[in-house]
Parts: C-alpha cells; structure tokens; sequence
C-alpha cells in the first residue's frame, strides 16, 4: 500500500492509474496527488445508466483535464461501455439498499479492471477517486483494493480522498471549471434512491396555511 501524501523512496515519481467516476470526483483527487505522482485517469464505469450519461460523463472528464492540466500530463481513458458486468453482480440485489453489498461488488468490479490495466500498461500503482465521495465507505474501497494489490501484484495506492476536507474541494473546483454534477452514482437503483428521497424531502414541507387570506 502506498501513501498518497508521501513522495516514494528516493524522489521517483510513481506512475499511477487513477479510476474515476466522474470529473467533479476526479478534480480535487488528481490536485492531491499530482504533487507527488504522475496520474493517468481511467474511466470505467459500466454502472452508468443510460448510455448518454456516461458518454456525458466521460466527456465532462476529458474537458476539466483539458483545462485542469493543459500541457497534456493527464491522459483519460475511457474504457468500453460493458453494463452487462454491472447488471451481472446487482441481478438479485436490487432491494439491498446503498452502501450494502451490491455497492461493495460495484467497487470491487470497477477497481479490478483499473488494476488491471495499470498492471498491463506499465503503471506503478492504482488507485480511485470514488473515496471522495461522503456517500462511499472509504473502508470497504481500501480494503477491496488491499485484496486486489494482493491477488494481482499491482500497488494500491491508499484511498481517502474525503479526508483534508476532498470533498468540499471538489465542489469548488466543480464551480471554477464548470463541471456538470449529479447527485446519484450513475446505476438505475442509486438514480431511484435520489428520487424518492427527493419526494420524501418535498410531501415534509408545509403546505398553505388553510386560514391564510387568499
């Protein structure tokens, strides 16, 4: 396991590949760790439903890079749209709510297929950005990607981007840059999730006072 805040033995700057979710996730993260590491972005998100929704993510990503690091040291890579892997762990899962087991298995296939790409194209470490996120266990990711780091060879890079207040930074990077935001992972059951949270929010609100003068 690598230390995000600590330069390697030595000075080198590791190589790492950086899974993302979604640009305003990425923005605080890639602002953390370039001081120390040279970082490459890897989208993949077969979760993301519909197709639009992750061609606009991608997109939205590929564009903060553009005017995050214009002299071109981050590279995104966008991997191929595979919904079928996600729909293959939540079959049966449906009801588990968020941050149950269908989440855990979301991460675990998200994180495996950025440690191995790192692992076939040369990378030093591996690592995501889905920490930063106050609705994510920054436990359970770190200890997926110990596991991973132990079956596939490929360091993981510690992960708990929320920590040294990430997430409020990444919302003010969303807003200097622009970035589109969202307030669900991407999948059908965190969308439906929102939703009804949303209703539940607006049925508690108070309604017009029945004695008030029209």
């Amino acid at each position: 396991m690598i230390d995000p805040d600590k330069p390697a033995v030595g000075g080198a700057r590791l190589k790492v590949l950086l899974h993302i979710c979604c640009a305003p996730c990425s923005s605080a993260t890639l602002e953390r760790l370039q001081e120390h590491f040279d970082v490459d972005f890897y989208f993949y998100n077969p979760n993301i439903e519909p197709y639009a929704e992750f061609e606009k993510r991608a997109g939205e990503a590929e564009r903060f890079v553009r005017a995050f690091r214009p002299d071109g040291g981050v590279r995104v890579i966008v991997a191929d749209y595979d919904h079928e892997a996600f729909e293959a762990i939540a079959r049966g899962r449906k009801d588990i709510p968020e941050k149950g087991e269908r989440c855990w298995l979301c991460y675990a296939l998200r994180m495996r297929q950025a440690a191995l790409y790192a692992k076939a194209h040369g990378y030093d470490a591996f690592t995501t950005s889905l920490s930063i996120s106050p609705h994510k266990s920054s436990a359970k990711i770190n200890e997926i990607g110990m596991a991973l780091e132990a079956e596939l060879g490929i360091p993981f890079l510690w992960s708990d981007f929320k920590k040294k207040d990430g997430y409020h930074r990444s919302i003010q990077l969303s807003k200097l840059y622009g970035l589109y935001r969202q307030d669900w992972c991407g999948c059908i059951y965190s969308r439906r999730e929102r939703e009804r949270q949303k209703r539940a929010r607006a049925a508690a609100l108070p309604g017009p006072d029945p004695k008030a003068a029209p």
